[in-house]
């Protein structure tokens, strides 16, 4: 990412008073104040040395009458006891409004595109809020599509809601997450805020450009806490993101799709500041306030009458290890869990997404309907009969099972291969354009698999397609080949 940054963006109260900074360890800074003027706890500090530039703090405890204890968000090389510091008198605030659409902030509101500086009159928000009251949040039945076969017909997206990618190193989560912002550059007139946590260099220009060259820039807000940052700095972007789109939502009315790669770096960094804090480690090491940390963010995305905040979240999974506390603590708060799988990565099925692990609270037929929800119960149920007879073909071969079971085997096949695409985001890579296809096409393709029209087609002719129009094209060329080849015609 760019290297140009503006002062950071404290809270715009007139101080409170004056401190000087007593110990530095790392991204840990004590500071001292009178007795009758200690800053609370989340409020900002602004240290001023005199021969680096200002560093923001925020408080994370009361040592004593006089001490606190506070987290940078900026590199603290060269800071030394005895610098002044300001208490700003209130959290680190962000800019909102009209100015920050199209540009790329980092956790303290500053530019980080080398363009030109934010409006000295533009408004900020404190970035710690509490959550709508229950009373005033509303229910998200309202589905979104995406274009994407597997994920509307299994694990259907709401509008308001809450949809997590969870997976592996490698499996595909960011180019999930690329392909569903592409998916709904025509469907989505709303604003976009994303949310970079933890992300490298690389992926920041490659999202830049993308959202560049792909025209919705405009109405686009990315906030970005790098890997190379402090902790501190990759624990609190997600909240600089949040309180933008909270901004748009309250002030101006607009429904926001917010997206966030990746959260369980967030959840890491909490664990960074907590050791650092000396805090006593909790389950497999992380911070004793996890849950209360993931609850902070996630109950602050929520729809507010009849506009809401739409979140996508990719979530790392350490070791593909689906009982981590970082993962089980995010997915409680989930509405759309979209699970993925190494092994159908391994097999070339993209997306890689498990059809038995991915679930949603919206497949409920009062919800998309009677056939929608009997098309995905039998998707699933073909599918993991076939898994459970995985091991004794392996074993024995297909030819020992039996004539209903080879026939469902074979069914169960042709859906994993109708449920792959190919990506927009991959054309440069793989020469294939992308494909969206409507919900309505999705199920008429499956039932049709279903229902056994499909069972006499080769199975790559359902790889990598649309809809099942696109693989009956398919089916009659290889057809018309076998024909030219040998001269036969082939069996219907």
């Amino acid at each position: 990412m760019p290297t140009h940054s503006t002062a950071p963006s404290p809270a715009r109260q007139p101080a409170v008073s004056d401190g000087c900074v007593v110990a530095v360890r790392g991204a840990v800074v004590d500071v001292r104040f009178a007795a009758d003027q200690l800053p609370a706890i989340d409020d900002a500090l602004l240290i001023l040395p005199d021969d680096l530039a200002p560093v923001l703090a925020e408080v994370q405890a009361h040592l004593s009458e006089t001490t606190v204890r506070a987290l940078a968000l900026q590199s603290t090389a060269g800071l030394r006891r005895g610098a002044r510091v300001q208490a700003c008198g209130g959290s680190i605030e962000a800019p909102v409004g009209e100015a920050v659409l199209g540009r790329l902030l980092d956790v303290t509101g500053a530019t980080r595109d080398d363009g030109a500086a934010l409006p000295a009159q533009i408004e900020h928000r404190p970035i710690h809020r509490a959550a709508p009251p229950l009373a005033a949040q509303t229910g998200a039945t309202t589905l979104f599509s995406t274009g994407i076969k597997v994920i509307d017909l299994l694990a259907p997206l709401a509008q308001g809601g809450k949809a997590a990618m969870f997976g592996g190193a490698g499996v595909g989560k960011t180019v999930l997450v690329m392909e569903l912002i592409h998916a709904m550059v025509e469907r989505y007139q709303g604003i976009s805020v994303f949310a970079g946590v933890g992300e490298r260099s690389r992926e920041g220009h490659e999202m830049l450009l993308d959202m560049r060259t792909s025209g919705v820039l405009a109405r686009t807000v990315l906030v970005y806490g790098q890997m190379n940052e402090p902790p501190g700095a990759r624990w609190r972007v997600p909240f600089t993101a949040l309180t933008i789109a909270e901004y748009f939502r309250d002030e101006r009315r607009q429904n926001v799709l917010l997206l966030m790669d990746n959260v369980f770096r967030f959840v890491q960094a909490g664990a960074e500041v907590s050791g650092l804090l000396g805090r006593m480690p909790s389950r497999v090491g992380y911070q004793p306030t996890l849950a209360s940390e993931v609850a902070s963010l996630q109950e602050r995305i929520v729809s507010v009458g009849d506009v809401s905040v739409t979140a996508i979240e990719a979530v790392y999974v350490p070791a593909d290890d689906f009982t981590d506390p970082a993962v089980t603590a995010i997915a409680a708060h989930i509405d759309s869990m979209v699970v993925l799988s190494r092994s159908m990565a391994a097999e070339g099925m993209y997306p890689a997404i498990d059809p038995i692990a991915s679930s949603s609270i919206l497949l409920d037929p009062l919800v998309v309907g009677e056939e929608h929800a009997a098309v995905a119960t039998e998707v699933r149920r073909i599918i993991e009969h076939y898994r459970e007879l995985q091991d004794v073909i392996s074993l024995l071969g297909i030819e020992e099972l039996g004539a209903e079971d080879r026939a469902l085997v074979g069914r169960a096949r042709r859906l994993q291969r109708f449920l792959t695409q190919p990506f927009a985001v991959t054309e440069a890579f793989t020469g294939e354009a992308g494909r969206s296809v409507a919900v309505a096409d999705t199920i008429a393709g499956c039932k049709a698999i279903l229902a056994g029209e499909c069972d006499t087609w080769q199975e790559s002719s359902l790889y990598m397609i649309g809809t099942l129009d696109e693989g009956r094209r398919k089916e009659g060329a290889a057809a018309s080949q076998d024909v030219a080849a040998h001269g036969v015609e082939p069996v219907q």
